[in-house]
This record gives structure tokens, sequence and C-alpha cells, in this order.
């Protein structure tokens, strides 16, 4: 069976671009079993309290769900368990010496197919404070409204 040309969003973390200032934004592979990979593409993955840490010069994503293979049986692995992303050197490198920057976090922003392969789209975010949440919902409340109005002005 031949692989599917083009991008499929698999999963996102909305709640990462309410919570986190997204700074830049890396496409890496995520090391994955037969079993999960599978499981991924029934869309069965939750990337909400997720993040990133760099480990040792590689970098691994904590607290990513993947459900477990309904007909997976023996080769199921946990769904929890730290999974590594692969990236060149030079690129870990440069994110490690950015994060040692106080405030800054890598997040997993989406997961999708590309081409057949599973990529995930990892962000360097720095938190957000209180009031830059409502500020940001302000932006949005006020955007919608004039879409709404140009919309009504329109018809």
């Amino acid at each position: 069976m031949p692989h599917q040309q083009g991008i499929k969003t698999i999963a996102q973390n909305r709640k990462a671009f309410h919570d986190y200032f997204v700074e830049e934004k890396i496409e890496c592979g995520i090391a994955l079993f037969g079993t999960e990979v599978k499981s991924i593409r029934q869309g069965r993955i939750n990337l909400k309290e997720s993040w990133a840490q760099i480990r040792k010069g590689e970098i691994w994503v904590e607290g990513m769900h993947i459900s477990p293979y309904e007909q997976g049986n023996i080769f199921n692995k946990d769904p929890m368990r730290p999974r590594k992303l692969l990236l060149h050197r030079s690129e870990i490198r440069k994110l490690e010496g950015q994060v040692m920057r106080q405030g800054y976090t890598l997040i997993p922003l989406e997961m999708y197919l590309l081409n057949g392969r599973v990529k995930l789209l990892l962000g360097l975010c720095k938190g957000k404070q209180l009031h830059d949440k409502r500020d940001s919902m302000a932006k949005k409340d006020s955007e919608r409204e004039i879409q709404r109005a140009m919309r009504q002005r329109q018809k």
C-alpha cells in the first residue's frame, strides 16, 4: 500500500498557544514502535500535558500519551513512556543554548503525517503571565468582532 502524499494533521496542542509565547518552531522526527504508529494513525494521541527536555545531548518528549493499539497485544508499549526526538546534533546544541535562557521550554505543538512519516512540530516557548493571557484573549475577541462586522457589511 503506497504512502499518502502531503501533510495530514493528527493532533494539535492548542493549550500551548494559550499558555506560552511560541518563539520558534522546529520540525523533528520521533522514534516510535509499530503499534504506536498504528495508534497514532487512528488519532489516539494526546499532546496536552507534554513537554520536551534535553538529556545527554538527546531530546526526549515526556508526558505525551499514545493509547495502546487495540490489536497490539504483547507488542504494546507503556502509553506514557518518554520518546526520543530525531534531530541533528547541531540543532540540538542550538536548542540547548536557547533553553538555558531563563523561562524558555520545549513544547510539542502538533503531530502530523508528512508523506507517510510521523513528524512532531516542537516549539521553543516562553511562559505567559496572567495579564498576557488576558491581552491575547481580548485581541482575539476584537478580531472576531471585526470579522463579524465585515461579514455583516458585505451582505
